[in-house]
């Protein structure tokens, strides 16, 4: 029996914090297992899913057919479903904005915080399995969509394994850090218009005008974007200006500041 002395002030839910035990709320275990059930116990992941994997499949044919019929030179296969990753990253990004600003919509994100206190632990359960099924629908879509391009090439492109599979991984792990950085955007903005705004304006707008404008100053900006590194870090034989790995690397730093901005908000404001 718990007694308590005058004046003193109960948390009814310190008891079950502090209850040991694999099964206590709050771990991190529980996180990831509570996310990964939520993530599919509505129609929207599976809609957006679906959507990344229609648009590769036509995207890729158009892009191996123009390459076809402008007879281009010889490219690597995998270079026109790294192509498609300019538009099926907005499935993944859709996805895992919905994630986080669904709870805040309809107000479950508090029952999310009272089940799992330590909100960074929230917010990198949420990371971990977005990034994972991103990951594995990247390479789903990288597949199939040199699967596509290879028939619609009709011998305008080369396969060697190696390169081939360099290429499904990295546009998985592109798509992975894309759900990182717009994780960390939907927390940040608490809003889908608001995290989808900033998405589409990273991801898209800010590049297409970048080298719209034209000019080498202008292109070695975008060079350091997230879609303009990815784009490096995916395709083969584009001229980056820079490694793979160092090409890697500056989409991580993007995604890392996204996801210390949206805990920063996570922390700072009341669900």
């Amino acid at each position: 029996m718990t007694t308590t002395t005058p004046g003193e002030r109960t948390d009814p839910l310190q008891a079950v914090r502090d209850t040991p035990g694999r099964g206590a709320p709050g771990g991190f275990a529980g996180a990831i297992a509570c996310e990964w059930t939520k993530l599919w116990s509505v129609r929207a992941p599976w809609l957006c899913l679906l959507a990344g994997l229609a648009i590769t499949g036509v995207y890729t044919f158009y892009y191996a057919s123009i390459a076809r019929i402008n007879d281009h030179p010889i490219e690597p296969v995998g270079n026109a479903a790294a192509s498609s990753v300019v538009l099926t990253q907005f499935a993944v990004a859709v996805l895992a904005t919905l994630v986080v600003t669904s709870e805040y919509a309809t107000g479950t994100v508090r029952a999310s915080l009272l089940w799992v206190p330590r909100r960074q632990r929230v917010q990198m359960a949420k990371v971990l399995v977005v990034a994972g099924v991103s990951f594995a629908a990247g390479v789903v879509y990288a597949v199939v969509g040199a699967a596509v391009a290879w028939g619609a090439f009709d011998g305008r492109a080369s396969f060697e394994a190696g390169t081939a599979l360099r290429q499904i991984l990295s546009v998985g792990l592109y798509q992975a850090l894309v759900a990182a950085l717009a994780v960390g955007a939907a927390f940040a903005a608490r809003h889908p218009a608001g995290a989808l705004s900033i998405l589409v304006t990273l991801l898209w707008a800010l590049p297409s005008m970048l080298l719209g404008l034209g000019g080498p100053a202008l292109a070695a900006v975008n060079d350091y974007l997230p879609h303009g590194a990815g784009d490096h870090f995916v395709r083969v034989g584009a001229g980056a200006p820079y490694a793979p790995a160092t090409a890697m690397m500056i989409v991580v730093a993007w995604a890392s500041a996204a996801h210390l901005i949206g805990l920063y908000v996570l922390r700072r404001r009341d669900a």
